[in-house]
């Protein structure tokens, strides 16, 4: 006899829609599984022999062949058990094929019967409801979860016996609570900007870094308060948009870091260790590719502690995903594209041994070795480099980050304004070739801009990125054009510090 279960298996941030035929016929005993499978589909054999037989169910000693359509596609991961389980009990003659017609299913087993949850249930069920699925069955503790995708009815599952008896209305479907907004976990303790004594021009760089969507660099000796300021960005990010939250929360989903209760609101801040590798960092794999931190950290902010003793290639690697706000990796068998639209914010020691110039211990040799491991076009790539200095103990803290979060909230809500009609919605994102239409420069701005051009010898993209800066000042000042105390602000926020 042979059943058809649809399902679903991701591909990249993609969910790539299944349909996992089971053919049960007469001959000797043995299990066969084909189409692409990897080591986790292969083994889904036993897990489902198990929980059928742990479920008081009948495991057909015959001949069983499960095929996954199409062929042409790798599958892989777990969530495939739970339509294997059912075809086999469908199959067997144990279940009418008609209960599971267009019926999504996706779980994985354990061998006491019970459905645990699976990573990428948004994305999954995303791609069967294209397929033509209204209905899907996932675990109960993805059923929040998968109940984001509009127009699909969820049914959720705790036990592969109870998930029978329900498919043969003999019990009935537990309700599902509706998902909600939820904001990510918060930190262990409350961080705010009121905790950071002095440094007005590092906290005014942060602020435009915030508003602005601007890659920020600090370099300074050990303790001035790099890292501490650096890690209250979060705190003075805007929230995400609608749209936004749908796109990190399918990303979040498919690396397993989803929340079950709904919707991420809040902007994702990551941190790799600086032993992270480059396929850490940007993503890759094998068999499975897998998205890297900048692509978890899309729409919201990675930070790089201690740049300089992260690995020269993994941030070389970097370049290219801060310019097209993406990064393609490429393999044999498939080529993958992945959003990469973050903040970047780094800090680092001006030299090995981090000390200011009249304590430092390091030889000119060592300070070129040390300073050869950020490339020129990486520290190009930062719109705002700041040499920052200890604080004078007689300095005032400074305002909140409720209060600096306001004005964060006016400039991002100007910029939306003003790039209502374009693709972009920050000024960091805005290319060179737009500046001039989208941020034009008064007469007596623009011969500023060349003085400086001139002076700081800047390049092309340096002189973009003073502009990009220079409005997003003037954003948070909430002025309508571009002054010269704005460019010259900006060109002082991207020192030659290395």
């Amino acid at each position: 006899m042979l059943a058809a279960i649809r399902s679903a298996t991701l591909f990249g941030l993609d969910g790539q829609a299944v349909t996992v035929e089971v053919h049960v016929y007469n001959g000797l005993p043995s299990y066969c599984v084909v189409g692409l499978p990897d080591a986790a589909v292969r083994e889904s054999r036993e897990r489902a022999r198990a929980a059928i037989l742990s479920s008081s169910l009948e495991w057909p000693m015959k001949r069983i062949t499960v095929n996954l359509a199409p062929a042409t596609v790798r599958k892989s991961g777990s969530c495939l058990e739970l339509a294997v389980a059912l075809g086999v009990i469908v199959a067997g003659g144990d279940l009418p094929e008609s209960t599971l017609e267009q019926v999504g299913v996706i779980g994985e087993l354990g061998l006491d019967g019970s459905i645990r949850p699976a990573c990428g249930v948004l994305v999954l069920v995303d791609a069967m409801r294209r397929a033509g699925c209204r209905t899907v069955i996932v675990p109960q503790a993805n059923a929040a979860e998968a109940a984001l995708v509009p127009g699909m009815r969820v049914r959720p599952a705790r036990r592969l016996d109870e998930l029978r008896a329900c498919l043969k209305d003999e019990e009935v479907w537990p309700d599902i609570p509706p998902p909600a907004r939820v904001a990510a976990a918060p930190e262990e303790e409350p961080l705010d900007l009121a905790d950071v004594r002095g440094l007005p021009i590092a906290r005014r760089a942060l602020t435009a870094a915030a508003a602005g969507g601007h890659h920020l660099l600090l370099v300074g000796p050990p303790g001035v308060g790099k890292t501490m300021l650096a890690r209250r960005l979060p705190s003075i990010m805007p929230p995400l948009g609608p749209e936004e939250a749908i796109e990190v929360t399918r990303i979040h989903s498919v690396a397993g870091l989803s929340p079950c209760a709904g919707l991420i609101d809040a902007r994702p801040f990551r941190a790799p260790h600086h032993t992270a590798t480059t396929a850490a960092l940007v993503g890759g794999g094998s068999a499975h590719i897998r998205p890297g931190e900048i692509t978890l950290a899309h729409r919201g902010a990675l930070f790089l502690d201690e740049l300089g003793e992260f690995a020269p290639t993994a941030l070389d690697a970097l370049r290219q995903p801060l310019e097209e706000k993406s990064v393609r990796i490429s393999r044999m068998a498939s080529t993958l594209v992945f959003p990469a639209d973050f903040t970047l914010i780094a800090c680092c020691n001006p030299c090995p041994c981090g000390l200011s110039d009249s304590a430092c211990r390091c030889s000119d040799a060592m300070r070129a070795r040390y300073r050869r491991r950020l490339s020129a076009p990486l520290l190009d790539r930062f719109d705002l480099r700041l040499a920052v200095r200890p604080p004078d103990p007689c300095e005032p803290f400074g305002s909140s980050s409720e209060d600096v979060r306001a004005q964060v909230a006016i400039a991002v809500d100007r910029q939306a304004a003003r790039l209502a009609d374009w693709p972009w919605s920050r000024n960091g994102q805005l290319p060179g070739g737009v500046l001039e239409r989208l941020m034009p420069l008064a007469p007596e701005a623009a011969r500023m801009s060349v003085a400086l051009r001139r002076e700081r010898r800047l390049s092309p993209r340096g002189a973009a990125r003073v502009r990009r800066v220079a409005r997003t000042l003037a954003d948070l000042d909430d002025r309508a054009e571009i002054t010269e105390a704005d460019l010259c602000m900006a060109a002082d926020l991207r020192e030659e510090i290395l």
